[in-house]
């Protein structure tokens, strides 16, 4: 394999620029059709494929028309169709390897998900600094020190890095990746990273998550309470 991602057959690429937000909204839509066609289902229109994602059936129906999917006024959407057609949008019509580094409790996890592979991601190598972390296994791959990053990557040519690295680490793991050839990265890590361009970057950041669910639990106990107020007045 070469050190350079490989390109998307031609067929596979959206026929025109697609918007970043409906790039993030199609893994959704994915999600919801293959739960449909688990169920049976082979048609499925606008309206329930938006109930089933959560979103509005307008906001739905213009994602897919930028990949060039209309449905059938009547009938709605071929299920398996659209599975196809949305799967060769996302690129997951050929295996990507992945090499993630850090393999702390997220990291252990996250390379021992066997649900990677159903969705065309190849976990390719692990990597960690921790020599108590060196030479262990996990599911078919060993771990490997972070020093073997650019020759594993070169060797490998995996198209997406992912990092599970504590933030003081992150920035560097994401240069030596970047400076091998990773050009699409996936951060766990509680840190903005830096790249140059052409590199894309998906942050994920458990902390941040939890702290806007505690703004809307801390917004519906208030409301509780001022529910309650008369009623324990009375």
């Amino acid at each position: 394999m070469t050190d350079e991602c490989r390109a998307p057959d031609a067929s596979a690429r959206p026929r025109a620029t697609v918007p970043e937000a409906t790039v993030a909204r199609l893994p959704v839509y994915l999600r919801a059709l293959h739960s449909l066609a688990d169920s049976g289902r082979t048609t499925v229109s606008s309206e329930a494929l938006a109930g089933a994602s959560g979103v509005g059936s307008a906001k739905l129906r213009k994602d897919l028309s930028h990949l060039g999917s209309y449905g059938t006024r009547g009938v709605g959407y071929d299920v398996q169709e659209l599975v196809v057609h949305i799967s060769g949008a996302l690129g997951l019509g050929q295996s990507w390897p992945v090499v993630l580094v850090g393999v702390g409790n997220l990291g252990h996890a996250l390379a021992g998900y066997g649900g990677f592979d159903d969705r065309g991601f190849s976990m390719a190598a692990l990597f960690d600094l921790d020599a108590a972390r060196i030479g262990e296994r996990i599911g078919e791959q060993v771990v490997r020190h972070v020093d073997e990053i650019d020759d594993a990557v070169r060797t490998l040519g995996p198209c997406i890095g992912v990092i599970a690295t504590p933030a003081p680490a992150a920035q560097g793991v994401c240069d030596r990746l970047v400076s091998a050839g990773v050009r699409s990265i996936l951060n766990f890590a509680p840190v903005l990273l830096r790249v140059p361009a052409g590199v894309d970057v998906r942050k994920v950041d458990l902390s941040h998550e939890l702290q806007i669910l505690s703004f809307h639990q801390q917004r519906r106990s208030a409301l509780t309470l001022v529910e309650d107020a008369p009623r324990a007045r009375a």
